[in-house]
């Protein structure tokens, strides 16, 4: 079955489209574009004009692409950023036009659900499983073997920490240890029920934090799927990108530019979320909640 997924999140847009069958997903056209829809809006409560418009510009060309691929379903989901701002519904009626659908706004516990479902569904590592989802304005926290028994969101991540404390470049030791402090108050909130034998991180932050660490001339989702980071490895990321301009950190070849500056908060939570449940390392996934939206829709038209 041939399904399209949209996720409308706080810094990126992305899109797949992929055959799903016997509980497999075959990637077909995956796509991620960064507009920074949710840049101030922990502040303003409000999705500024100029980043909507970026974003549903993009969102057009999401939304001709799902209809070039003919998909049998699809679903687009919007997520902190669209959660928090008072102007959603403006968004959302926009977007509807841009892509053809309406997206749902999902609760932070639904994505990090379909981040679970999405993380483990090709059976990397052993359960019980942790997996956790940095996004620009939210972390989920999920653990679980063959089914969900805890999950947890967290109002902190690289775009809201960036706009709370982490603006400067390159980041003064003080805003650097605010930083780490905010973040570790915040994740305090976290109790895992039990030891996960596999930690997998999904999304943008621990993407972009192996393809930097391994020091790749591009960025290869070949050689980033399936690698391990450390937590040491990410501490000496932390202190490495905190000494770079927005300019320098853009230019690391590996990275989206426009990740640039917000890879730094990114990287504070990464290490601070790993050190709350007692990690020493983590598994990188490209596969994540659109992942979990592919499954979700080929399991309800099955019935």
């Amino acid at each position: 079955m041939k399904v399209g997924a949209v996720d409308i999140g706080t810094n990126s847009m992305r899109l797949l489209v992929a055959e799903v069958r016997g509980g497999r997903v075959q990637w077909l056209n995956r796509r991620t574009t960064v507009t920074g829809l949710g840049a101030g809006v922990d502040a303003t409560g409000r999705l500024s004009e100029e980043a909507v418009r970026r974003t549903v510009a993009v969102l057009g060309r999401y939304g001709e692409a799902l209809a070039r691929a003919g998909v049998a379903a699809s679903r687009a989901v919007a997520t902190s950023a669209t959660r928090d701002a008072g102007n959603r519904e403006d968004f959302l009626d926009r977007a509807a036009a841009a892509l053809g659908t309406r997206p749902d706004v999902i609760t932070g516990e639904e994505e990090a659900h379909l981040a679970f479902i999405g993380a483990t569904h090709a059976g990397a590592g052993s359960p019980p499983y942790a997996v956790i989802d940095i996004g620009g304005g939210s972390t989920e926290f999920v653990f679980g073997a063959e089914d969900v028994s805890y999950l947890h969101s967290v109002d902190i991540g690289s775009v809201r920490l960036t706009d709370r404390t982490l603006s400067a470049r390159p980041a003064p030791s003080d805003q650097l240890a605010a930083a780490q402090d905010q973040a570790a108050g915040i994740l305090a909130a976290i109790e895992l029920p039990g030891t996960p034998n596999t930690i997998i991180g999904v999304a943008g932050t621990f993407t972009s934090l192996s393809a930097i660490s391994q020091d790749l001339p591009e960025y290869d989702p070949g050689r980033v799927h399936g690698s391990v980071l450390t937590v040491a490895r990410i501490a000496e990321l932390v202190l490495y990108l905190s000494t770079l301009s927005v300019k320098e950190t853009a230019a690391i070849p590996s990275l989206d530019p426009a990740r640039a500056p917000v890879i730094l908060s990114g990287a504070v939570v990464a290490e601070e979320a790993l050190r709350r449940v007692g990690a020493t390392e983590v598994m990188v996934s490209e596969h994540d909640s659109l992942d979990g939206i592919a499954l979700d829709l080929a399991a309800r038209a099955a019935g």
